[in-house]
């Protein structure tokens, strides 16, 4: 469960802030429900949300594990 904000923000559709407002402003529906309130939370894996219409997706995270050997320096000054 995350909040719908974040789920808004995660998905690139607005910063948490600009969410929260469109959430507001009656632009967020869940499951065809228009929501205004905050702090609702869904299932981002169960819940279709839809923005003005548009369905929104949350975008897949990209985990990198990088092999740093020892004596190698990163960063800009030794």
């Amino acid at each position: 469960m995350v909040r719908l904000h974040k789920f808004l923000a995660e998905a690139g559709v607005a910063s948490r802030r600009a969410g929260e407002q469109i959430i507001l402003a009656g632009r967020v529906a869940v499951n065809g429900e228009i929501i205004r309130q905050l702090g609702t939370k869904i299932d981002p894996r169960r819940d279709h949300v839809t923005v003005d219409g548009q369905g929104v997706r949350a975008r897949r995270k990209l985990y990198v594990a990088l092999h740093k050997p020892r004596g190698c320096v990163c960063s800009r000054k030794d």
